[in-house]
């Protein structure tokens, strides 16, 4: 893998991301946003390597980009290649995302959803 940033990576920030969180967590859904949550904790872990944390952040700044290939304000369809985009990043990561990663986002889903 190349130290270079992707486009998305470079789309990439904390301001943007919790402001979609904010915005489309329950347009995403549950699912979607608790991958999303996952890598971001993982990313923010400093035990993650570079590597991964790039694949995160590229998968992350796909997920808030404002232009992706379906347009996130489409209704129902608008998530699905956000949703594939951080399944593939998740399975390219999930060695690096540990347990209490996966608990701060379910708690995070659960204070948005219920």
């Amino acid at each position: 893998m190349t130290d270079k940033p992707t486009n998305f990576e470079k789309d990439y920030s904390d301001d943007g991301f919790w402001d979609k969180c904010k915005k489309y967590a329950v347009t995403a859904g549950k699912e979607a946003m608790e991958l999303a949550l996952k890598m971001y904790y993982s990313a923010r872990d400093p035990d993650t390597p570079t590597w991964a944390k790039s694949s995160i952040y590229a998968s992350l700044g796909y997920f808030i980009a404002p232009i992706d290939a379906i347009p996130d304000v489409t209704p129902v369809m608008g998530f699905i290649d956000d949703y594939g985009v951080l399944t593939l990043a998740v399975g390219t990561v999930a060695a690096y995302i540990k347990k209490e990663h996966v608990e701060k986002a379910q708690q995070k889903i659960q204070d948005w959803f219920e």
